[in-house]
This record gives structure tokens, C-alpha cells and sequence, in this order.
């Protein structure tokens, strides 16, 4: 099960600000090229899904400009470089394909998802930030591609990253969970929304709970976090409690009820998260809680 909590890249960020770092890449036979077009990733699916990298001798690697290289790190003992391909080009590589992230997460390792994941972002991010936000002249990338800076003004952009909550509450054997509209049929989750400026996490738990549910909880508590390119998001976790009391919608989510530990464990009806999201995690966590107290009592 993917869960992105784990990573097996050594980022090596001291090594960003050497100058020659991209002629060393291509140099050492050894390097990994992870090849990004858009937003699709190459991979290949046999003998398993995994990414699908390519060695410096490819002729692709030879032609690209170093602009369109970034330095992920150092991923199973090896050099990593984040390729940035243009729109424009054809490229196929017997075997593989390039493929959106979202619908890979659930079959690739634990690993290749993060790394992808951080592929992701990035491409993303520089797609955004190709003018300076100041002056509104072009960005060029600096520091092996994890900084953009203005080629007028000089201003430096970084990634961003949008922090937003995720919670589960509970009430005893009640849980609360709600559903989007574009959601599959019978698909319930946590209840998630961006940290606003100016609040703290905890703050913005209990006002995402109260805005999209009209619920008060009572208690907050952290249970762990998940990088979430969709675009740049980190999805901080957390359980809560809460007096399982009626349901206002806000309009936000086309649906919000209290949920029966039995109901959610059993009843074919209801569709929870995917595995490898935190939301999955968040209940999953709580019906195991929930358990041993009940075996307790």
C-alpha cells in the first residue's frame, strides 16, 4: 500500500549550487533520467509499474538544453535528473509510456510514488512560473532548477507548496464523513480544505469542520501528513471530536452525515478513500482504535 510517507531519495541540496552539476550528469553513465512531459511521467508496467528511466547515452538526453534538466537528488544510490520535456517533441521509449500520477499511485511502490510525486510539483510549478510575478519578464532556472529568478529584476521564486487539512471526526462509534458531487457513487471521506493566512492549523481544522458541515469539535489532535501534488498541496492530518449532532451543508460538499462504525465497516454500499491516501489512513487508524477499546471494555 502507498501511503507517500516514505522516501528513498537523498536530496543532496548542498549540491545544487554547483555549476557544472548538469555536465556531470550526463557525464556519469550511472545517472537515472526520470523523463516528464506536461504532467504525464514515462513508466513502464511489466514486470512491474515502476518509473521508467532512461541512462545519459539516450540521444534525447544529449540534445536538451541543461535548462530543461533539474537535479532531484540521489534515488537507490544513483544520480537522479528530473527531465523536463518540451510539448513539442515526440519521444517514445520501446516498453513505456507516459501516464498521469493520480491513477499509477495505487500500483506503483512506495518510492517511485514519492519521487513522482516530486517530479510533479516541480513541472507543475515552472510551468506557472515562467514570467517574474514583479516585472512580468521571463524566469530562468538557478540552483540545478529549485529556484526560477527574474532575467530583468533579478527576483527569486521558489516551489510552492499550499498547505491544507484533512480530519476525521469522531464521536465514540461515529465518524463523520462527507462527499463531492464529482466523486464516485457512494465515496464518503474526511473532510479536507486549504489553511487560510493568518490561522493556525488547528484553527483551520475546526473551521473547515464548522464551514462545510456546521459541526464544533472539541478536540484536535495530529496524526500525520502527505505530500499531494495535485497541484503542490501537503495534506496535514489530524483526528477530532465532536458531539455527533445534526448536519448543516454549506453547499461545499453535496453531502455530510455521522456514519456507524458497523455501517462503515461492512456495508458494500459505502466506498472509502483509496488505500493510499491519508484520508484512508485517518480511518483506518480510527476503526483500529476503536476495536481494541471495544475489545477492551
Amino acid at each position: 500500500m502507498t501511503s507517500l510517507a516514505s522516501t528513498g531519495l537523498q536530496r543532496r541540496t548542498e549540491l545544487r549550487s554547483h555549476s557544472g552539476w548538469a555536465q556531470e550528469a550526463r557525464a556519469d553513465p550511472h545517472t537515472r533520467f526520470l523523463i516528464c512531459q506536461g504532467t504525464t511521467h514515462l513508466v513502464r508496467h511489466e514486470p512491474d509499474t515502476a518509473i521508467a528511466f532512461l541512462g545519459a547515452d539516450q540521444a534525447i538526453i544529449k540534445a536538451l538544453d541543461d535548462s530543461r534538466l533539474l537535479l532531484l537528488g540521489w534515488y537507490g544510490g544513483e544520480r537522479c535528473v528530473l527531465v523536463d520535456l518540451p510539448p513539442e517533441i515526440a519521444f517514445a521509449s520501446p516498453g513505456a509510456t507516459f501516464e498521469e500520477l493520480r491513477p499509477l499511485l495505487g500500483v506503483l511502490s512506495e518510492v517511485d510514488a514519492q519521487l513522482l510525486s516530486l517530479a510533479r510539483a516541480l513541472v507543475v510549478w515552472r510551468s506557472r512560473q515562467r514570467h517574474c510575478g514583479v516585472c512580468g519578464a521571463l524566469t530562468a532556472p538557478r540552483n540545478a532548477g529549485h529556484m526560477l529568478a527574474c532575467t530583468s529584476c533579478g527576483t527569486e521564486f521558489f516551489p510552492r507548496i499550499d498547505p491544507a487539512i484533512i480530519v476525521l471526526v469522531t464521536d465514540g462509534a461515529k465518524a463523520l464523513l462527507g462527499r463531492q458531487a464529482s466523486w464516485p457513487a457512494g465515496r464518503y471521506s474526511a473532510l479536507a480544505g486549504f489553511v487560510e493566512p493568518g490561522e493556525s492549523l488547528e484553527q483551520a481544522v475546526a473551521r473547515e469542520v464548522e464551514e462545510e458541515s456546521g459541526v464544533l469539535i472539541t478536540e484536535t489532535r495530529y496524526f500525520a501528513s502527505q505530500p499531494w501534488p495535485f497541484p503542490a498541496s501537503l495534506m496535514l492530518g489530524f483526528h477530532a471530536r465532536a458531539s455527533a449532532g445534526p448536519v448543516r451543508l454549506d453547499g461545499e460538499l453535496e453531502d455530510a452525515r455521522w456514519f456507524e462504525f458497523d455501517e462503515l465497516r461492512s456495508a458494500p454500499n459505502v466506498l472509502l478513500p483509496p488505500a493510499y491516501t491519508i484520508a484512508r489512513r485517518l480511518i483506518e487508524a480510527w476503526f483500529t482504535q476503536h476495536a481494541e477499546q471495544t475489545r477492551g471494555v
